[in-house]
């Protein structure tokens, strides 16, 4: 038989807002928790796509900043005129293809220059052997000679001598500048020389003289003192 809504006791039933109590059920599972160098391998791999490319991106900016660049051709520098060694108290001895002594040249101090291979001497005393075997001796404060000695400007107090031979007699030259050309027997001087052969004496502002062809050329004003030849007896 069904009981009228009046007939329950009060306070027997629950009210949608009253709290309910689950105690009765037990705690609450415990979720386990992994080990700090699993955390920590799990984060590494999350970060790591971020980590290389940011290596790569770094590789790039190295590869693009060291990497060669085309240049055009850089403009030739003009070798520097200094000396590459330099001698002091010598002797420089230059021979012919058969051995035979071409050049001799001596002096206080030599010093090579590479760019134009000259020798510049301090206190010269050269002495040069002609083909056939015409020997020509040369003194001066400074001199500057070609590479193989077949060239020489002399400086200060320049002295051009070529010994007696035979029946010709010595020549000797002398002024503040002489250019003596050794393969082809010349001296030329821009500035006023003094040439004594035997007892003769020329003066003049300037000469050219070739062994050779038994010529010289006087420029500008020229003095000259002849010795008159002895008659035979």
């Amino acid at each position: 038989m069904a009981l009228a809504d009046a007939d329950v006791p009060a306070g027997s039933g629950l009210d949608e807002d009253d709290p309910v109590d689950l105690s009765f059920a037990g705690p609450e599972p415990v979720v386990p928790t992994a080990p700090w160098y699993l955390r920590l391998f799990d984060l590494a791999s999350a970060y790591l796509p971020l980590v290389m490319m940011a290596v790569l991106a770094a590789g790039t900016w190295w590869l693009v900043r060291n990497a060669p660049t085309f240049e055009g051709p850089r403009p030739a520098v003009a070798p520097r005129h200094e000396p590459d060694y330099v001698m002091t108290t010598f002797v420089v001895q230059r021979f012919s293809a058969d051995g035979t002594l071409r050049t001799q040249i001596e002096g206080d101090t030599l010093r090579h220059y590479p760019d134009d291979d000259t020798l510049e001497i301090d206190a010269a005393r050269i002495r040069a052997i002609a083909d056939n075997g015409t020997v020509t001796l040369a003194t001066a404060r400074r001199a500057l000679a070609n590479g193989d000695g077949s060239e020489v400007q002399l400086l200060g107090d320049a002295r051009v001598n070529r010994p007696a031979s035979g029946k010709e007699e010595a020549v000797e030259f002398r002024s503040e500048f002489l250019h003596a050309f050794r393969n082809v027997e010349q001296v030329r001087s821009h500035l006023p020389v003094v040439m004594t052969q035997g007892t003769s004496v020329v003066r003049a502002n300037s000469m050219n003289y070739d062994n050779l062809a038994r010529s010289v050329e006087f420029k500008g004003r020229a003095s000259a003192v002849f010795a008159a030849k002895k008659s035979g007896g």
